[in-house]
């Protein structure tokens, strides 16, 4: 089975809750909703030439897609605990403080699960490259990667638990 060879997505039990909400809202709402368009649909007659029929199953196709994606990503999920964050090594659910060597900017970003990935409002996903590159480092150190203009280097100035 291709889920058992598939890596285990993490998330905090904030991120969980949303996606519980989102997948209620997905099966109640827009189930209904879709449904509803399939039936008005329906009302307009030949089906062989329908395009808001054809419309309407093609967004339920992607309703029960996304429904699909988000219960296996729920059943699958790894929670993490806050209390098991250190605050000594950067890793998933870390509060990271870092500043860029070469401009001296400073950034505070959250460690997340691909799934809370929002790097608007300061959370980046572990498997992103700068989230790859912090996991496992300590307060003090650099980190250097490759970006579209050369190298970019950070220190980490601090490590702090939400």
């Amino acid at each position: 089975m291709a889920d058992e060879n598939r890596a285990r997505p993490v998330i905090s039990s904030e991120g969980m809750k949303k996606l519980e909400e989102e997948l209620n809202f997905y099966k109640t709402v827009r189930r209904r909703e879709i449904a509803e368009q399939i039936k008005q649909a329906i009302s307009f007659g030949d089906l062989s030439e329908n395009a808001e029929y054809d419309e309407a199953k093609n967004e339920q196709a992607r309703i029960e897609e996304h429904i699909n994606y988000v219960e296996n990503t729920i059943r699958m999920a790894v929670i993490i605990d806050t209390a098991d964050i250190s605050t000594e090594i950067v890793s998933v659910g870390s509060i990271v403080v870092i500043r860029d060597v070469k401009s001296g900017d400073t950034f505070e970003y959250k460690i997340v699960g691909e799934t809370e990935a929002d790097p608007l409002d300061g959370k980046i996903s572990n498997e992103s490259p700068v989230g790859r590159a912090l996991i496992g480092q300590r307060r003090g150190e650099t980190v250097t990667m490759p970006v579209p203009d050369g190298l970019r280097t950070l220190q980490i100035s601090d490590i702090k638990k939400s």
